[in-house]
C-alpha cells in the first residue's frame, strides 16, 4: 500500500510528521497514471477536486498556490492534479478543452466543473458540494 500511495502521490517528501509543520506541505496529490486516478476517485466517498493543468499554462501557474492553500484549508476534500500533457488520455476522457479545468467528483460521478482561473467561484463551488 505504501508504494501504491508513493507512486500515486509523487514527490520526494516522505517525512509526514516533519512535513506537516512545513509551510511547503502539499495536500494536492499529483497523479501520474490513469489507472491510479480512476481507482482513487472511485474508492472514496469524499469530494475530489481534479485540477487539469499544464506546466506551460500561465493561468495554471497562478492557480497552483491558490489550490495548495485551499487544500490546506479545506481538509475534508481531496485535491488531485493532472498534467494534461502527461495524461492526455485522461484529459480527453474528461473532455478537457481549456486549462485550468477543475472537475468536482463525488460518489463515482462528475458533479460540477469550472473552467478558468476563477478562485472565488471554485471555492464557492467546493463549499456547495462538501455537505
Amino acid at each position: 500500500m505504501g508504494s501504491f500511495l508513493s507512486s500515486f502521490i509523487g514527490g520526494s517528501s516522505e517525512g509526514s510528521s516533519a512535513a506537516s509543520d512545513s509551510p511547503d506541505n502539499n495536500r494536492v496529490k499529483t497523479c501520474h497514471s490513469s489507472e491510479l486516478l480512476h481507482h482513487y476517485i472511485n474508492e472514496t466517498s469524499r469530494l475530489v477536486v481534479i485540477d487539469f493543468s499544464a506546466s506551460w499554462c500561465g493561468p495554471c501557474k497562478i492557480m497552483e498556490p491558490i489550490i495548495r492553500a485551499m487544500a490546506n484549508e479545506i481538509t475534508d476534500v481531496d485535491f488531485v492534479k493532472i498534467d494534461v500533457d502527461e495524461l492526455s488520455d485522461v484529459a480527453q476522457k474528461f473532455e478537457v478543452q481549456a486549462m485550468p479545468t477543475f472537475v468536482l467528483w463525488k460518489e463515482r460521478k462528475e458533479i460540477d466543473r469550472l473552467v478558468g482561473a476563477r478562485k472565488d467561484e471554485l471555492k464557492t463551488m467546493i463549499q456547495k458540494h462538501i455537505a
